[in-house]
């Protein structure tokens, strides 16, 4: 029987079955409670208990009292260099909780490109090597998962929240997100769960630490691909297998927690390292409308779209005109009524921001319309000149139907939102005003988006706390033209 010996036990946890079992105990405990629908994935940081433990375990508190059958666990290479994707070539993954059966699967995976199954590649020993609580073997035998801690450490945390349950670790090397995640399709099922490894941003001031995880979580939270990818994150890759294969099922995404060593230790005074737990969710049959993801369009369809909003803007810039389009060769589904926003920026700022709600019109013509007064009838902005043309950045975002959201109490209202995936209408004594999802990006707050959301409908900040408030949510399917 191959065994995969523990690494860090001693070193990242507790060596010893009990403190490590008291100290997951006490971790546990103190997570706060989350309820989620049908949870697919998690996204959990890998650091060192004392730095990350906390954050951990507001993840794998979701576990407790669940069942599955099989945990893939994706992790990021940090000493190995090779291509494609390691599946675990062991029989069993040893921990000082005890060993956790590696499911009959692996083999399987492991001949379907991108993955390979383990075995000797270029290793960089770590530095703490000598003091590992594995025998090293003879040099040159070094393979992806000797050393590796990232997918270590969330073991103890599966075993003793699910007990019983058979582990697929793959350790990610240079390979496509997107390819892993095909890949990862035929062996998953409701009683598979998905694990992401994954440390944010490393060694920056504190301060500067927050803004860039802040962004990470809004791109994995908003299922943002592109922007994913200019993200720091040393768990990219198993990240974005996971946002891709959200994409594919309709998952959605909320954080549980985000902090730093800085948070942990009280040191905020030198570089830190970011740390979130993420959870990906089947949202129930039973949700409406406005809270289930908008219907995927096709790349092609984006496209369309796209250079329909690009080329109304253009002529509406240069002729006053705006083209003339044959509905016959528009997609069909693009023809379907849809609300939808065409949102302008030049150099990262806002230029113009135009949309409907509630479905008026066929999608297409919705989207040249909005373009056309987002370019030449946004209040807030002079008109675009045919010099700003190529500066231009073009987003669409196509919503879902809002639907009635209600709630007790302000309290009630602030626990029912979902930073980075609702968007918001607000009426308030007969005026309305809407922010869509992204604009969380720039009000992560709860609190300062409804104020700011009051005061954009000309009411005062905390008008929303009123009674007789009305909330209405959306969700939306974005893209940029930089995305396609």
């Amino acid at each position: 029987m191959r065994v995969r010996e523990p690494a860090v036990a001693g070193l990242f946890y507790p060596k010893e079955k009990q403190a490590l079992s008291d100290l997951l105990d006490r971790l546990l405990a103190a997570a706060p409670q989350n309820k989620l629908p049908k949870l697919r994935a998690l996204v959990c940081p890998h650091a060192g208990y004392a730095y990350s433990g906390a954050t951990a375990a507001a993840g794998y508190k979701l576990l407790v009292g669940s069942k599955f059958e099989t945990v893939i666990l994706l992790a990021p290479s940090h000493y190995a260099a090779f291509g494609g994707a390691s599946v675990s070539s062991a029989d069993v993954f040893r921990t000082p909780l005890g060993d956790v059966p590696i499911s009959e699967k692996a083999k399987d995976l492991a001949r379907k490109p991108p993955f390979v199954v383990e075995e000797p590649c270029l290793v960089q020993r770590p530095s703490w090597s000598r003091q590992s609580s594995r025998t090293a073997p003879p040099k040159g035998e070094d393979t992806p998962d000797t050393w590796e801690h990232s997918d270590e450490v969330q073991v103890p945390f599966l075993q003793k929240t699910l007990g019983t349950f058979q582990l697929l670790p793959v350790v990610l090397g240079e390979t496509d997100p997107a390819e892993v995640a095909q890949g990862l399709i035929p062996l998953w099922n409701e009683q598979t769960l998905l694990v992401a490894s994954s440390d944010l941003s490393h060694y920056h001031p504190y301060n500067t630490a927050k803004e860039l995880d802040a962004r990470c979580v809004s791109a994995i939270t908003n299922l943002a691909m592109e922007q994913m990818r200019g993200e720091e994150a040393c768990g990219k890759g198993p990240i974005l297998a996971i946002m891709n294969l959200a994409k594919l099922k309709g998952w959605k995404a909320q954080l549980l927690d985000c902090r730093n060593s800085g948070d942990a230790t009280g040191d905020k005074t030198s570089g830190v390292v970011g740390y979130a737990a993420v959870a990906f969710y089947e949202p129930a049959q039973t949700e409406s409308a406005a809270t289930a993801a908008p219907a995927a369009y096709t790349t092609e369809e984006k496209k369309f779209l796209m250079d329909l909003a690009k080329k109304t803007v253009r002529e509406a810039v240069t002729t006053g005109r705006v083209p003339k389009m044959d509905e016959k060769t528009v997609p069909p589904r693009l023809v379907e009524k849809k609300g939808c926003f065409v949102t302008l920026t030049k150099k990262g700022q806002l230029r113009g921001c135009i949309g409907h709600i509630i479905a008026q019109e066929a999608l297409y013509k919705a989207i040249m319309d909005n373009a056309r007064s987002a370019a030449l009838r946004d209040s807030r902005f002079s008109p675009v000149a045919a010099s700003e043309l190529a500066e231009l950045e073009f987003e669409v975002s196509v919503l879902t139907e809002p639907k009635p959201m209600p709630f007790s109490s302000p309290e009630d209202l602030l626990s029912k939102l979902h930073p980075n995936q609702d968007g918001v209408l607000l009426e308030i004594a007969g005026h309305a005003s809407t922010f869509l999802p992204q604009v969380w990006e720039q009000l992560p707050d709860k609190v300062e988006f409804l104020n700011h959301l009051a005061m954009k409908g000309g009411a005062a900040a905390s008008d929303w706390r009123q009674p007789g408030v009305k909330v209405s949510i959306y969700h939306v399917e974005a893209f940029k033209e930089s995305e396609l």
